[in-house]
């Protein structure tokens, strides 16, 4: 009865993506003048009083058309006028340009093209000039031509936006994971990992992006937990019958030059990314292999089909929109990696080897359903299966040195194979009814599911005695030998319910000056976690080689010598609830001065409870309980139809998540351990931004953005006093600050005849400065306060752009990303009688330069060839630490790890049918 009332929640209550109303934008160029733009000309709909003039630029829009057939009228003084048919589709923009002159113009001349409101750029360049909010978008239509493959790449050819290379996470303005939100269609998603509180982006695919949209300021129709920006993945919908198939190939080089790539014992177990579980994990001690396998890499290769029609279903209309893909990746990385501990070499490895095998299928369905002019339903669904086949080992020289470990310190070995799947299902329904001509209701609901799992990790750790010829097990704790198991389950239900009225004396474009809009939203998590390992104690044990444990790992040995332990298992039951309420009022409509203010009540409530090793007690739980009122005001002002100022200011909060707050440990491949803290606290967060924009012309911006955040009671990654090394997540000092500046560009560095851009160049920079203070027990040397945590000071993006603008389109760009040193984790003093000495300090991740190429050419209408180039340079990602020579005080800046992630080469044919 429960879900029951919850999905009828979902059907009955929550902000509309789906859209009824479609654009026409376009340009009106003079004929009589080169072809130059003509402003102030008249645009009206024949037979009605709507319709609207040509700015400087030549541009003009027609925004909130009811789905139909218009036609359109076409004037200026002392010239012809024209009257042009015009198709408008619900939720998509279609582009009329019009050259006017003294004679009326041929058919020919007129240029026509219908596109997804939300995919091209010129179009999405013009609802960023429109919006109150500062927001930046990235549509398919770019996407497609710099040769972006998902969202988490798009997202970093937007201003203030890095990746970090050691955790995969996103950044916006020197803020990572936790400061961030992300959506689909406006509707939160899941995780996908227990690591991270946002979805890993690379799961969206570009074939089901419409655009990928960045909101860096805070509107009260939001959740308050997004402190640096929201995330929002728009979806693809119906815009035309088609059906499209791509196929690619290619190849890392880092695994061209390999003679054999390895995959984990696992990998035996599964096709397509799915595991199938064959036996217990116990009985995988025996009835299994110990060794990774040897594979011949057939290279890289990816398959993607989507089509679109619509149809008559009982009379009404019905768009169907659909997408699959599945590709299979290979990387190989090596490097080297180290740890200290009190300055003071804790293990090292030269010779650190990383093979990695992943998988993603996708599916996507969108379905539109057109009940009348007044009334449209929308389901979305999306499901994602990937994998990572991971086999990561270290010390194969016989260089490795763990300190105290036995049976000696020198010739360390480590390896670990490790295969992780994850089942995603997003599942969403939206309406949208216009109630009457001035109040649309707007609803949508979602029903997330993720299954997440590492069914069966395998990690050895030894010693080789080179000179005697043999492999001995290492034991400093005993049963370092193992198998273990991990999964994650979520199951969330979200909605959102709007009601928009509009009120005022009308303009003289019969728009309204208010809209007053009163909503809520709801959503509820839950998730279980759980950790299964069998260790084996192999004291004494020797084997021939590193590759011949399974030599061990046999019934006979467990009766002479091997001991078998199976440890209780890891678990957390975790639940979030929020529930919230706001209103907020647009004003000032197609006024010099307009914007939005509105305030937001919600409730926070969290629940952990956890039963885990190597915690006091073992078993605990906490309750944490928010409310608070969260405003938020968006100004903007313009200063003529070129140039505009915006102001924003907004209180919002970051929640700590379930992994930061479950006090498991997580123990990497490199045998870092991460886990969480009880008693963590949220972050209160003051924001404030002041944007100048200015639009040269058609698809040219010039705009400069100071920022500024003040964090209390800031979350930090850092590492806790003690031996045994752990990264912990901790709220680290009362306050922090970020103080922000961003600068962009894009214009055109030369047009053909008819103004068209053939060589375009868009860059970015992001200058920013931090400061926070810290608590004593991060207290060392003389630190006392110290930069964010995952933080870049210095962001530059840029890229460079040929299109030759003739039938058979070819289209080349070169795009670059540079993200300076950022702090992986904080320090922590080890005693504090000598915290100037017994001390470890931060470590950084170093910034390096990426550069990508993807060259395409139209073969005819419906063949496309394209080349893509990654990580042309094959930077050196590094992290360092500084170490203190204790006897001398002499400080040394150490590299404690560094890899190379190889150039990817990939060649791809799309025909579209």
């Amino acid at each position: 009865m429960k879900k029951f009332t919850v999905l009828l929640m979902l059907l009955v209550g929550a902000i509309s993506y789906a859209q009824t109303t479609g654009s026409v934008v376009g340009k009106l160029t003079d004929k009589e003048y080169n072809d130059e733009p003509l402003a102030f000309a008249n645009v009206l709909i024949k037979g009605t009083t709507t319709g609207t003039t040509s700015d400087f630029d030549g541009l003009y829009s027609l925004e909130n058309l009811e789905a139909g057939n218009y036609t359109l009228v076409f004037s200026f003084v002392g010239y012809e006028t024209q009257e042009i048919a015009v198709t408008v589709t619900a939720g998509k923009v279609t582009e009329v340009n019009v050259p006017m002159g003294a004679s009326a113009a041929s058919l020919s001349e007129v240029v026509i093209t219908t596109t997804t409101k939300r995919e091209s750029e010129t179009a999405l360049l013009l609802e960023q000039k429109k919006a109150v909010i500062i927001k930046e978008s990235i549509g398919s239509e770019r996407l497609s031509k710099i040769g972006v493959s998902d969202a988490s790449a798009a997202t970093e050819k937007i201003s203030g936006v890095t990746k970090s290379e050691g955790s995969g996470d996103i950044y916006i303005r020197g803020l990572g994971d936790r400061y961030l939100s992300t959506t689909m269609n406006g509707l939160p998603i899941p995780s996908d990992d227990v690591n991270n509180k946002n979805i890993n982006l690379n799961l969206f695919s570009t074939n089901i992006i419409e655009n990928v949209g960045i909101s860096k300021t805070y509107t009260t129709s939001s959740y308050a937990d997004q402190s640096s920006g929201t995330v929002d993945i728009s979806t693809k919908s119906y815009a035309k019958k088609e059906l499209a198939i791509q196929l690619s190939s290619g190849y890392n080089t880092n695994v061209l030059g390999l003679n054999g790539f390895k995959t984990s014992i696992v990998s035996d177990d599964v096709t397509f990314g799915f595991h199938k579980k064959q036996y217990a994990l116990v009985d995988l001690i025996t009835r299994q292999g110990w060794e990774p396998v040897n594979t011949k890499n057939i290279g890289n290769y990816g398959l993607q089909l989507n089509g679109g029609t619509k149809f008559d279903l009982f009379g009404k209309e019905v768009k169907l929109f659909a997408a699959g893909s599945h590709s299979k990746s290979y990387e190989y990385r090596d490097g080297m990696f180290k740890s200290y501990r009190s300055n003071v070499l804790d293990n090292a490895f030269t010779d650190v080897e990383q093979y990695n095998t992943k998988t993603n299928s996708t599916g996507y369905i969108d379905l539109g359903l057109k009940l009348n002019d007044n009334h449209n339903l929308k389901l979305t669904s999306l499901s994602v299966n990937t994998s990572n086949d991971q086999v990561y080992e270290q010390g194969r020289n016989g260089e490795g040195y763990v300190f105290d470990q036995d049976p000696k310190e020198d010739g360390a070995f480590v390896r670990d194979q490790n295969f992780k799947q994850t089942t995603m299902l997003v599942n969403q329904l939206a309406g949208t009814h216009n109630i009457t001509e001035k109040n649309q209701l707007t609803w949508a609901g979602g029903f997330n599911y993720v299954f997440a799992q590492e069914p069966n990790r395998i990690r050895n750790e030894a010693n080789i005695f080179e000179e005697e010829g043999y492999v001995q097990y290492s034991h400093v704790g005993d049963f370092q030998q193992r198998k273990s198991s991990q999964k994650i389950e979520d199951y969330e239900y979200n909605a959102f319910i709007n009601d928009a009225i509009e009120f005022g004396k009308l303009d003289e474009d019969d728009m309204s000056p208010f809209k007053l809009n009163i909503g809520a939203n709801f959503r509820q998590k839950d998730r279980t976690f759980s950790s299964q390992f069998i260790g084996v104690r192999a004291r004494g044990f020797q084997v021939p080689d590193v590759d011949s444990f399974s030599l061990t790992f046999t019934p006979d040995n467990f009766q002479n010598g091997l001991v078998l332990r199976e440890g209780a298992p890891d678990r957390y039951d975790a639940d979030i609830n929020i529930m919230s309420g706001y209103a907020n009022l647009d004003f000032g409509t197609n006024k010099r001065f307009s914007g939005n203010a509105g305030v937001r009540f919600e409730r926070d409530e969290i629940n952990v409870l956890w039963d885990v090793n190597n915690y006091v007690g073992r078993v605990g739980e906490t309750t944490k309980e928010y409310t608070g009122l969260y405003p938020s005001v968006n100004l903007k002002y313009e200063l003529n139809e070129k140039q505009f100022l915006r102001l924003a200011s907004s209180l919002t909060q970051t929640l700590p998540e379930f992994k930061e707050i479950a006090p498991f440990e997580y123990v990497s491949p490199t045998g870092r351990i991460t886990r969480g803290t009880p008693t963590l606290e949220k972050s209160d967060v003051f924001n404030m931004d002041l944007k100048y924009e200015f639009f040269p012309s058609n698809g040219e911006l010039i705009s400069a953005t100071g920022f500024y955040k003040q964090i209390k009671n800031p979350i930090n990654l850092a590492q806790s006093r003690g031996s045994s090394g752990v990264f912990e997540y901790q709220n680290t000092g009362d306050q922090a600050e970020v103080f922000g500046l961003e600068l962009e560009t894009r214009f055109d560095l030369i047009k053909n005849e008819d103004e068209e851009s053939l060589l375009n160049f868009n860059a970015n920079v992001t200058k920013m400065w931090f400061n926070q203070d810290l608590y004593e027990n991060y207290q060392y040397k003389d630190v006392t306060e110290t930069d964010l945590q995952g933080a870049s000071d210095l962001i530059l993006n840029g890229s460079l752009s040929y299109n030759s603008n003739t039938e058979r389109e070819f289209n080349a760009t070169l795009t670059g990303n540079y993200s300076s040193d950022k702090i992986f984790a904080l320090g922590s003093p080890e005693d504090f009688d000598n915290s100037d000495v017994l001390y470890n300090d931060q470590i950084i991740e170093k910034g390096f330069v990426t550069l990508d190429l993807v060259v395409s050419k139209e073969i005819t209408d419906k063949l496309q060839i394209k080349f893509v180039g990654r990580n042309l340079l094959n930077p050196e990602i590094e992290q360092t630490q500084l170490i203190r020579d204790i006897p001398t005080g002499i400080e040394t800046n150490e590299t404690v790890q560094s890899y190379k992630k190889g150039s990817l080469l990939s060649l791809s044919l799309k025909y579209t049918f």
